[in-house]
């Protein structure tokens, strides 16, 4: 008898928390609702193409690769970065500083523990520095950690915070942990800018992508990113178009722009040029400058270097 006293008894509690349960993933359903649904793969592709097609070789010129290089986020994330590697990264900008056509790249990406040695060694004023955080680059491991982490390297120097988004709690659909625990990395970004990586060799599908650009941009991310470089397959044309996509009709939605990142094996001129005419053509001109698009890559730089002095 006490056993059914007890099991109805709980029932109200069982089904409020049902309840709750159901109205904090509709919530995020109806949000995905606002959205345009992703396209099919072929046709993104073929929408990709066309985008090529039509004006990538207006835009292979000296003026869009200035615009590019100016937008690169020069980046080291290995496992043999020591300070001195890095003061070596960081000459490479010193150098250029007033003596190139060129602008300044647009930041320095580095783990955390070399934000202070990029600091102590940047002469140049407007170049930002990028740290990754929040347990780069597969971000298993404690939010308190990721908050910390986020902390410290603000306090030590970093301008931005590259993160990862949660892939576990992706696939399980925890939308609402992964929204809590980006807002929280927001906050512990203090002023800095926080850029959430989505992983879309991982994600796979434009379906994922759209949904995961969507949650990152309403928890609080200023940029969206396509990749760490680190054990998946690295940017696409394609996923970077789902995402430059959604970042429009969020545009649409709320007046906010957001920026966008692509990164993971760009190492050419052509390649850079393919995506910055992506992002012109799906995001606009307005888009088209550091403070709303970068390029996270290291040889990059070099590539494009050789090709500004010959195009000119």
């Amino acid at each position: 008898m006490q056993f059914f006293f007890d099991f109805f008894y709980s029932l109200p509690i069982f089904a409020a928390s049902i309840i709750i349960v159901f109205m904090k993933e509709n919530k995020y359903y109806t949000t995905f609702q606002k959205f345009a649904p992703a396209d099919q793969a072929l046709v993104i592709s073929t929408k990709v193409q066309d985008i090529l097609n039509r004006s990538y070789k207006k835009n292979f010129t000296p003026q869009a690769l200035a615009s590019i290089y100016g937008c690169i986020d020069l980046t080291t994330l290995n496992s043999l970065d020591t300070k001195e590697t890095v003061r070596q990264l960081v000459d490479q900008v010193n150098q250029l500083e007033g003596t190139s056509k060129l602008p300044n790249v647009a930041a320095i990406c580095i783990y955390p523990v070399f934000v202070e040695t990029v600091k102590l060694s940047l002469l140049a004023q407007d170049v930002k520095i990028a740290s990754v955080a929040g347990g780069f680059p597969s971000s298993q491991t404690f939010s308190e950690i990721k908050r910390a982490e986020t902390a410290l390297a603000v306090m030590a120097g970093a301008d931005e915070i590259d993160v990862v988004l949660n892939l576990g709690y992706f696939m399980e659909e925890a939308y609402d942990e992964i929204a809590g625990e980006l807002a929280e990395i927001k906050e512990s970004c203090r002023e800095a800018t926080l850029k959430v990586i989505l992983e879309t060799g991982a994600l796979v599908t434009p379906e994922n992508i759209r949904r995961a650009t969507i949650l990152s941009l309403f928890s609080g991310a200023d940029f969206v990113k396509t990749s760490t470089g680190k054990g998946y397959p690295g940017a696409t044309p394609e996923a970077f178009y789902t995402i430059c996509k959604t970042v429009k009709q969020y545009h649409e939605l709320t007046g906010r722009k957001a920026g966008v990142k692509v990164s993971g094996g760009i190492r050419t001129a052509e390649e850079a040029v393919s995506y910055y005419t992506i992002a012109e053509s799906v995001l606009g001109e307005a888009w088209l400058n550091k403070s709303l698009f970068r390029i996270g890559a290291s040889s990059l730089i070099a590539d494009i270097e050789k090709r500004f002095i010959l195009s000119r």
